[in-house]
């Protein structure tokens, strides 16, 4: 397993938070001190994301089973899995694999189905960058701007920007692998069990990620599930809306 770096806060029954493709555990450390009132919250920064350690090879089974064994790592036993995007594909594939360890699942804004892509323009902007040359972070930014107009996400992405040591900027996340694998990240994940682990969708309501044909198809192989839209958020529903998804998650916890 490769090093997974983590935060933890609060005490309680344990509480995962996997966060989304380019994220990291920082995104999460908002909602996941709110929740700590309540709840031992681990905030975990996926492998080849964040302070995690690079790895040569990245897809569903391996995120799931580093999760597996980061929590035997941590004597838990069982715990409450909370995912969003492809950290929510992540807990989706840890309950199929390793449903005794899942006490309550969690999935915000991605449903089981394999997806089109859609994160091709941000890929070839950080690929361009001419990261070894770089001399400031508003260099980078500059670069980015010419492909990617929301400064929201500019915003999410340069904080993956860290310098080196011994001067200059590097990529925290593995990003050639991430490129190399991006099919595997849009893959679905194929339950042939129906999963009895109770279960809670949470949507933005401006997303396309989860649509209402595809609730038919989650309810299929969910014997307890229930779905929760937030309205005026899309698919950063923790960032857009960040007191209705955790009153979301409060609720469905208890």
């Amino acid at each position: 397993m490769p090093k997974l770096n983590f935060k933890t806060f609060g005490t309680g029954d344990p509480l995962i938070i996997l966060h989304g493709l380019f994220g990291m555990l920082d995104n999460w450390q908002t909602i996941a001190k709110k929740l700590a009132d309540d709840y031992m919250v681990y905030v975990v920064d996926l492998r080849d994301h964040g302070k995690s350690e690079h790895t040569d090879d990245f897809n569903y089974p391996l995120l799931a089973q580093d999760i597996a064994e980061f929590l035997e790592s941590e004597w838990i036993h069982e715990a409450y899995i909370l995912g969003h995007s492809m950290g929510g594909k992540t807990a989706l594939q840890l309950v199929k694999d390793y449903p005794e360890l899942v006490e309550k699942l969690i999935v915000v804004d991605i449903g089981i189905k394999s997806y089109e892509g859609g994160h091709e323009m941000i890929l070839e902007a950080l690929n361009t960058v001419p990261i070894e040359e770089v001399e400031s972070r508003k260099d980078v930014e500059k670069h980015l701007s010419q492909y990617i107009s929301e400064p929201g996400i500019r915003l999410f992405l340069m904080k993956n920007l860290t310098r080196n040591k011994e001067g200059g900027y590097r990529w925290k996340m593995n990003l050639k692998l991430l490129i190399k694998h991006y099919q595997e990240i849009l893959a679905g994940i194929i339950f042939e069990d129906v999963v009895d682990t109770p279960t809670l969708f949470i949507r933005g309501g401006q997303s396309k990620y989860i649509l209402d044909e595809d609730f038919d198809d989650l309810s299929s192989h969910f014997e307890s599930i229930e779905l929760a839209t937030v309205l005026n958020a899309g698919h950063w529903v923790h960032a857009e809306q960040p007191n209705e998804l955790l009153a979301a998650i409060r609720s469905f916890l208890k």
